[in-house]
């Protein structure tokens, strides 16, 4: 069983949001299963790098998204993003100052605020879509 596992209740719009949704998940498996199995902090380190870096672009990919379609709550939605990135460069501050236990905390952290913020936040934008008929045929 993964760490952080895919509910069909985080689908958004059965397009890039999810891929990127998919993808971060992914990403967070891939560093808890290191972490797991005690791999070295290089090891770790490159995922933790990736998935920091991804989590920013995809953050700044969907709030364009969020503008194109007109979501209503983009402010709002782009006030949590910028909490949530000043969160995660805390820890990338404290795994350059030598914590170990840095990529445990980023992988717990990530699982439960993607797993909320896809439930809550982004499923706003689900709404926002499907009320402005502007989600594919069948999601």
């Amino acid at each position: 069983m993964a760490y952080f596992e895919w509910g069909d209740d985080m689908v958004i719009d059965n397009g890039p949001i999810d891929q990127d949704h998919h993808k971060l998940v992914d990403l967070v498996n891939e560093l808890h299963t290191a972490t797991t199995r005690g791999e070295g902090q290089a090891v770790v380190g490159k995922i933790m790098s990736e998935l920091i870096f991804y989590t920013r672009d995809h953050l700044v990919r969907e709030e364009r998204e969020m503008e194109r379609v007109g979501f209503p709550d983009l402010v709002e939605h782009k006030r949590s993003h910028a909490l949530f990135m000043e969160g995660l460069n805390q820890l990338v501050d404290k795994q350059a100052k030598g914590s170990i236990t840095i990529a445990s905390q980023l992988s717990t952290l990530l699982r439960d605020w993607l797993s909320i913020h896809i439930r809550r936040s982004d499923h706003a934008l689900r709404v926002h879509l499907k009320k402005s008929h502007q989600l594919p045929r069948g999601s």
